[in-house]
């Protein structure tokens, strides 16, 4: 079995939720917490195209720093949007779980487990 990676805020219910659940099924997961560890650009778009999203999609539109920044703006290019989530990692949208070249968004927690069973 490939190697699982979660992207986790332990402030965040789901992300709390999504974590039991993949260790409930006996999968120690690699945690990264990416609030206070910063995310390269590379290994953004990197997740971002293992979840074979936009990188709009992958944005937490009620953020005060979405709304400040302007991020509603579609005349915003994928990379300006990139930079804005490194900048400022609140607005990623979370948790995100990964396994190998698959991504899903733990948003219900459940559709982890459509990445480990």
């Amino acid at each position: 079995m490939s190697e699982i990676t979660i992207y986790h805020n332990p402030r965040c219910t789901k992300s709390r939720k999504t974590l039991d659940l993949i260790k409930n099924n006996n999968i120690e997961p690699t945690v990264i917490f990416y609030l206070e560890k910063k995310i390269t650009y590379q290994e953004l778009k990197n997740i971002i195209l293992k979840l074979r999203i936009s990188p709009r999609d992958l944005l937490r539109k009620g953020e005060v720093e979405y709304k400040e920044n302007n991020l509603g703006n579609t005349n915003l290019s994928d990379d300006e949007i990139i930079n804005f989530m490194i900048n400022f990692p609140k607005l990623i949208e979370r948790p995100i779980v990964i396994k190998g070249d698959e991504a899903i968004i733990g948003r219900p927690p459940e559709n982890v487990l459509k990445l480990i069973i």
